[in-house]
């Protein structure tokens, strides 16, 4: 057999081998795939009709699945900060998780809506017909929706429909002059928005690091850091997150929500695990002011190369040595896997250090090069990176970031 036929062999040969992994994680989760339960309390489906009928004056609402952000923004305005806070006691599901809708109207919303879903879960706790595992779950949906409706958190959309969606905002959205946007992955509900227990694994944790960080960074500087958890997450290792159909849905919130930012800042996104999938194909309909997108534990963007992105924000790409995601297969047969692998040197990423993060959640760990790294992105301090060891560019071609350093 000559050399030209061996590579193809090989080719074959691995690829047979990534889809048998593939097909054993499947068998031992059981094919898993995302499952919503009713809840009680607030209905999406009831608040979106109630809308469609609500009218001011003569003159029917804006269609929340339809209508432009900069419409919306329009729509408001002319309504007035009254006509705007009648309207959202009216429709608060509706308004706090309406794209173009005024940010303090949203959280105020936001509250409205947490009180009715707290007052229904309090309800469900007498619910003698509840099984131990029912009960369990509302106390803990209880403790979260209290947590979230403590003073000074700012809840930019939250929708207790099913499993849950939920968005989070530290710092002042609206005179930001850079936004960071954490994008996380598996697993991610209402119940995991935050945790006690791997407080920085989980979405509201995620950003509390990473705000705290990039003030220490750039003390100065107006930054705003949202946790984003506001689209459907595939739940375990099973179909829904070897596949992109979850992505794809989650990406056209993406956009959406980058185009309706409030001001002119820039924006950062970090993607972590399969929410690099969901990063990855929302990049070509990404708008100009976002200028980063960041990587971390990933298991492919769906796509061979970062010129595949098809996005003018940079590309960056880290995954800390013993993050299991290495070992799933970076391959996509038949709608199955993801891709390449971001963090090889081919993908063509700007690598970065994550020395001292630990495991496939250990990203946002405070102390660790992988945080510090994000906080530096997410300010625009790209002299202070610090590249991986296998790349030692990854500051090339920005301006005034020659003097990055190298793990």
């Amino acid at each position: 057999m000559t050399s030209a036929d061996a590579s193809p062999a090989l080719a074959v040969t691995r690829t047979l081998l990534a889809l048998a992994v593939v097909f054993v994680l499947l068998a031992i989760t059981g094919w898993t795939t995302t499952r919503h339960h009713p809840e009680p309390g607030p209905s999406r489906a009831a608040a979106l009709a109630a809308w469609a009928r609500d009218r001011v004056g003569h003159r029917p609402l804006p269609d929340p699945a339809a209508t432009p952000a900069r419409t919306v923004a329009a729509f408001f305005s002319g309504l007035g900060p009254a006509g705007g806070l009648r309207l959202a006691e009216r429709h608060p599901l509706v308004v706090g998780n309406l794209n173009g809708a005024p940010v303090a109207l949203r959280y105020r919303a936001n509250r409205l809506t947490l009180g009715l879903a707290l007052a229904a879960e309090r309800d469900r706790l007498d619910d003698p017909r509840l099984s131990a595992e029912g009960l369990h779950e509302a106390r803990r949906r209880v403790d979260r929706f209290a947590s979230l409706m403590r003073p000074g958190r700012q809840v930019l959309a939250f929708d207790p429909t099913g499993k849950g969606r939920a968005a989070e905002v530290l710092g002042d959205l609206p005179r930001a002059e850079r936004v960071s946007v954490i994008v996380p992955g598996v697993d991610t509900t209402l119940l995991t928005f935050q945790k006690s227990h791997g407080r920085y694994a989980a979405p509201a944790g995620m950003a509390q690091a990473l705000f705290a960080a990039e003030r220490r960074a750039s003390p100065d500087a107006r930054v705003a850091v949202i946790a984003w958890a506001d689209y459907t997450a595939p739940t375990g290792v099973g179909v829904d997150a070897m596949t992109g159909r979850l992505a794809a849905n989650g990406a056209v919130r993406l956009v959406e929500l980058t185009s309706a930012l409030p001001g002119t800042a820039r924006v950062a996104l970090f993607c972590h695990s399969y929410g690099s999938v969901l990063c990855g194909l929302a990049a070509p309909r990404l708008p100009a002011r976002v200028t980063d997108l960041a990587v971390a534990g990933s298991p492919g963007m769906r796509v061979e190369r970062a010129a595949d992105l098809a996005t003018r924000a940079r590309v960056w790409a880290m995954r800390d040595a013993d993050d299991w995601i290495a070992d799933v297969p970076h391959v996509e047969v038949g709608g199955v896997g993801h891709g390449a692998d971001p963090v090889e040197p081919e993908f063509g990423a700007r690598l970065l250090s994550a020395d001292g993060a630990v495991g496939h959640g250990g990203y946002f760990e405070p102390g660790t090069e992988s945080l510090g790294n994000f906080a530096a992105i997410g300010v625009g301090a790209y002299r202070d990176l610090v590249c991986a060891r296998a790349d030692s560019a990854c500051h090339h071609g920005i301006s005034g970031a020659e003097g990055a350093r190298r793990a």
